[in-house]
């Protein structure tokens, strides 16, 4: 008979299983305790053969593992080993974006936000199991050392469903940081809206499953504040807000703005939205007049404000501003694929 901890041994890890086997014949009893005599649930296979725990251990915690085997050859034997499992120097916590029962759009990155820094991202990586209906292929990339997101190769299909298991707790992600707790995220993928947005036709055209559902005039950002081009994903909304300049580092005094707008969608955290703009109707499809926003009339922004969900895609063209950055919102697919997979760690 053997026990997976020796006698003694310290600093366990809380997310290893703790295992009794009979090599020949078969465990009568095993029980594993607490400082305070409680029992640790756990399970025994069909053959008798290997006990297993099945309720975690806690951190800095010390336990008794009690395993008595009958032989083939009728005889008993019982082991002991006393254990105690790691003082973390401090526990992590990982937020999700998307979050559980949500459905998203088809460009929607799996987000993972640990709340401290990771040292080893490895590890870290191998504790976040993504499984898809159908299957994709996917791969982590790094944006910081609390950041890693998830993405399939292309868009994800409409229909898929995904499942996020946060499989940390118990776990070491270096540096002394154990994970709090583990959590399964469930997610759906919905209907596949692109909006496709040209700085020079100053249009929005809005295909849904493929099919062209609507065509929008727009107003991009002026030459000075020229939309940054790329595939966004649309990320929170809000039926009424203040833009304000001052957010983004342009004061008031240097053409800076604080407006009231309706039916903002946002496309960037760095302060691009579809929204409402009667000022510029005179504008929309005939030229680029705004901050670096989409323009569009009050009437086509609260379409796309009912009719779009986070993870939904913006595809902007030929507005002559800059590539819009990985890292400003979800502008994950701005890497290429072949970068992406190295995983920037």
């Amino acid at each position: 008979m053997t026990l997976a901890l020796n006698d003694g041994a310290a600093d366990v890890s809380p997310g290893l299983p703790v295992i009794a086997t009979a090599a020949d014949g078969k465990l009568t009893e095993v029980k594993l305790t607490n400082a305070d005599g409680k029992v640790v649930e756990g399970k025994l296979n069909a053959e008798g053969t290997q006990w297993n725990n099945i309720e975690p251990l806690g951190y800095s915690k010390a336990y008794k593992l009690t395993a008595t085997a009958t032989g083939e050859d009728g005889k008993t034997q019982t082991k002991t080993s006393s254990f105690t499992t790691v003082k973390p120097r401090t526990l992590t916590y990982v937020s999700t974006n998307p979050m559980d029962g949500t459905t998203i759009g088809v460009g929607q990155p799996l987000a993972f936000y640990f709340d401290e820094p990771v040292a080893d991202k490895v590890a870290a990586e191998s504790m976040l199991e993504i499984t898809t209906e159908p299957k994709v292929e996917g791969a982590f990339y790094w944006f910081n050392k609390k950041e890693v997101h998830w993405r399939p190769k292309e868009f994800w299909a409409a229909g898929t469903k995904i499942t996020m298991h946060v499989k940390v707790y118990g776990k070491h992600v270096g540096d002394g940081i154990y994970g709090q707790e583990d959590r399964i995220i469930k997610t759906t993928v919905g209907d596949a809206v692109i909006h496709e947005a040209d700085g020079q036709t100053h249009q929005v055209v809005t295909k849904v499953n493929g099919q062209v559902v609507r065509t929008m005039p727009t107003s991009m950002g002026k030459p000075a504040d020229a939309t940054p081009v790329g595939t966004y994903v649309l990320m929170e909304k809000h039926s009424h807000m203040i833009m304000d300049s001052t957010t983004y580092g342009l004061a008031l005094e240097n053409g800076g703005y604080r407006t009231p707008v309706d039916w903002a969608y946002r496309m960037s955290n760095s302060g691009i939205f579809f929204h409402g703009a009667p000022w510029s109707i005179g504008d929309q499809g005939r030229r680029n007049v705004s901050h670096g926003c989409l323009n569009l009339s009050p009437e086509n922004a609260k379409w796309v404000f009912d009719n779009s969900k986070q993870g939904d895609v913006v595809i902007v063209r030929n507005s002559g501003g800059p590539a819009l950055e990985p890292w400003d919102g979800f502008g994950d697919w701005q890497v290429p694929w072949e970068t992406w997979v190295k995983g920037n760690r």
